[in-house]
């Protein structure tokens, strides 16, 4: 079996995720360097990202990006014609769980379980105006509700909402960032990730207990050292992680990702795991979930970063 030599590490991009993803594309660029692969940083926010792809010619891309037009399947569906094979799921699974409705459309079909929630489009705030939306939220969900848009990421443009006079605020910030917006149930208890390595055998990561200092795991306490912990492993009930584990799997198979994603979860106080969304590129920054999974499995990071390179590079054409 022949191994891949040259990987393009896509960075950057043009979402509102910019430096997340810049972040990631370097201590991925830096690890696949320490393992012997010959690296070209390449950033889709150069319009003549295109060529410089073509010329330098990789074995694989490793799509180190976030957000629109990195993990939307729109880069993925660029790479499948230009003939690239590359990191992480495909067009149509990157495509469906970038979608938070979506997303949950899907998980509710399949019998796994999420949070209620309600899809709201611009058209429903001008057939019935944002006083009226909001009211309805209210009315179908309950408070706390959590209000974010449909296709962002790293918790941009979420609020919690405890009162009904803050959910029209809500509504307005989650639409500067998209068309559509999920309101859904706020499940209070303990937050919990699944970390899911699709490479050869598929197989669960240890969970991961995700403690904010804010009392809320945004982009602030995401980013910034010493506002969140990571506890391994999480502080749960044997059999509730056992279900955990399931339901991550069964996500992981609905949406058909492969190579790799992080499903996130809230366990009810009574608990009650509930599937919350499916990210196909999870960050890979020295403060991010899916590597100190992977590092709690006895797995390093350079070895992790190689392996989905090969993963890649082996799977079907």
């Amino acid at each position: 079996m022949t191994k891949p030599k040259k990987v393009a590490v896509l960075l950057g991009g043009t979402s509102s995720e910019r430096e997340v993803s810049l972040k990631t594309g370097k201590e991925v660029s830096l690890a696949l360097r320490e393992n012997g692969f010959q690296v070209e940083e390449i950033d889709p926010a150069d319009p003549s990202f295109i060529e410089h792809l073509q010329k330098f010619n990789p074995d694989v891309v490793f799509i180190a990006l976030h957000g629109r037009f990195g993990e939307d399947g729109t880069i993925q569906g660029l790479l499948e014609i230009l003939g690239y094979p590359y990191t992480g799921s495909s067009v149509l699974a990157s495509s469906l769980a970038m979608n938070k409705i979506m997303t949950k459309k899907i998980l509710s079909y399949e019998g796994i379980n999420t949070a209620p929630f309600q899809p709201v489009t611009r058209d429903d705030l001008e057939a019935k105006g944002l006083k009226r939306v909001s009211v309805e939220i209210v009315e179908k969900l309950g408070l706390p509700v959590v209000v974010k848009p449909a296709c962002q990421g790293s918790t941009i443009g979420v609020t919690i909402v405890h009162k009904k006079d803050e959910v029209e605020q809500a509504l307005e910030l989650a639409f500067r960032y998209d068309d559509s917006v999920l309101a859904e149930a706020y499940i209070e208890g303990t937050e919990v990730t699944a970390s899911v390595l699709g490479t050869k055998t598929l197989r669960v990561l240890p969970l991961i207990e995700i403690v904010s200092e804010t009392g809320f795991y945004d982009y602030e306490a995401k980013y910034s050292p010493g506002l969140s912990h990571h506890i391994i492993p999480a502080r749960i009930a044997p059999e509730v992680a056992r279900e955990v584990e399931l339901l991550a799997e069964k996500a992981f198979r609905a949406l058909n990702c492969r190579h790799f994603a992080r499903v996130d979860f809230m366990i009810s106080k009574e608990g009650i795991p509930y599937v919350l969304e499916v990210n196909t590129v999870p960050g890979m920054t020295p403060m991010s979930l899916f590597p100190d999974a992977a590092r709690a499995a006895g797995i390093s990071f350079q070895d992790l970063v190689s392996l989905l390179v090969e993963e890649a590079y082996n799977s079907p054409k």
